[in-house]
């Protein structure tokens, strides 16, 4: 494992620039890009600065970022949000994460399109959620369930924008669909390119390379890392899936993707006992509004009728702040863990928690804010224009 030098990590930016180093071009930018020209991605970051904090001064704090999430304590705020693939970033991958969530004492969301089984993450955090894309038709959906459930899975985040993959424009220019497939000869033209990360594909290599999908098992086995694209085709989730979904696990069902009022409202009467506004971190539909933007409209909506967890974007312990000043419950973090990961496996994992505690906390202190549930609308204030409805 890299060792990770901790004082020069200040940031999230800088583990960035780790992982952008320890890297290939086709595993980073997997991780970093986005889809088409990125707009929708680069607005998730860009909203936050549009937000302004309005402080309490002269009051003492001692900051508690406990919380209850869908009948879960949880030690901070946020949980760590799904990755696919997350094992070509590190061997390690989704043990890494469910390891750095359990250590901070939060949860942990395991991605469908997992390199790990749920069994290995599940010993890994006792807090622990899978991700649902409904990929190997619903049978093979279900067996997962059962498993889920029978390892003390705390509930579901089903995804519902995902009809399509997005066009990530930066897999295609680095060759990600010849680099996971078998045949040796489309890997040749990226191969001068993997072999300045020796170090990376050592590790890639010695891990076995691509992993098919341990918890997408068919009644043919597992499902194929390149088989994925054409499974989500065949995966949308409907509204009326919900049915199915609830007969087959009595636990939490939350929906992940939403990105507006009317839909919010219909996850609610569908009986969601949570709803993730997200946009996927601008991987899908490039050109619709940061998440943020979206959240007031959505908090007006529906509060007090189901959790509102916000996603997109995060990079700083203030964006969690301000996420849930503006009414969120909790929030997702995903690429700013994911960074750290692919630095220095569970090393740099620890390191971007840290770095988000802190800056949590000490942004707490600043505002006068004691606890998760003082951080109120009056602790911010919206530029003219921010807001989406």
């Amino acid at each position: 494992m890299p060792r990770l030098a901790s004082p020069h990590v200040i940031n999230i930016a800088d583990l960035r620039a780790l992982a952008r180093k320890r890297l290939p071009n086709a595993a980073f930018d997997y991780l970093d890009g986005a889809a088409e020209d990125e707009v929708t991605a680069k607005d998730n970051i860009a909203a936050f600065s549009e937000v302004v904090f309005k402080p309490r001064q002269a009051v003492m704090t001692n900051p508690d970022l406990a919380t209850r999430l869908l009948g879960v304590d949880l030690a901070v705020p946020f949980l760590l949000s799904p990755i696919g693939y997350s094992r070509m970033l590190h061997p390690r991958g989704e043990l890494a994460g469910a390891g750095g969530a359990a250590r901070i004492g939060t949860g942990y969301i395991l991605s469908t399109i997992s390199g790990h089984p749920l069994e290995r993450v599940r010993e890994q955090n006792d807090k622990v959620f899978f991700q649902v894309y409904l990929m190997g038709g619903r049978e093979a959906t279900k067996r997962a369930f059962a498993r889920a459930k029978a390892l003390g899975y705390k509930g579901l985040f089903v995804t519902i924008d995902t009809a399509v993959a997005g066009m990530r424009e930066r897999d295609h220019r680095n060759g990600m669909g010849p680099l996971m497939a078998r045949a040796l000869l489309p890997k040749l033209r990226y191969l001068p390119e993997i072999m300045r990360h020796p170090r990376w594909l050592a590790r890639f290599l010695l891990d076995g390379g691509m992993p098919a999908l341990p918890n997408v098992v068919t009644d043919t086995g597992p499902l194929q890392a390149t088989d994925v694209g054409r499974a989500l085709e065949n995966a949308h989730v409907c509204w009326e899936d919900l049915k199915w979904i609830r007969e087959a696990w009595d636990g939490p069902v939350v929906i992940k993707g939403v990105m507006g009022p009317e839909d919010a409202l219909r996850a609610v009467d569908e009986g969601a006992d949570g709803i993730v506004v997200s946009n996927h971190a601008g991987r899908q539909l490039d050109g619709v509004a940061g998440s943020l933007r979206v959240l007031p409209a959505i908090v007006e909506k529906v509060k007090g009728k189901t959790s509102i967890i916000f996603d997109g974007g995060i990079r700083r312990g203030g964006d969690i702040a301000k996420a849930i000043c503006m009414g969120a419950d909790a929030c997702l973090v995903g690429r700013a863990y994911a960074y750290g990961m692919a630095a220095a496996g569970d090393a740099g994992v620890d390191r971007a928690l840290e770095i988000l505690i802190a800056d949590l906390k000490r942004t707490m202190k600043l505002l006068g804010a004691n606890t998760v549930k003082e951080l109120s609308p009056d602790l911010v204030h919206l530029k003219p224009g921010f807001r989406v409805d």
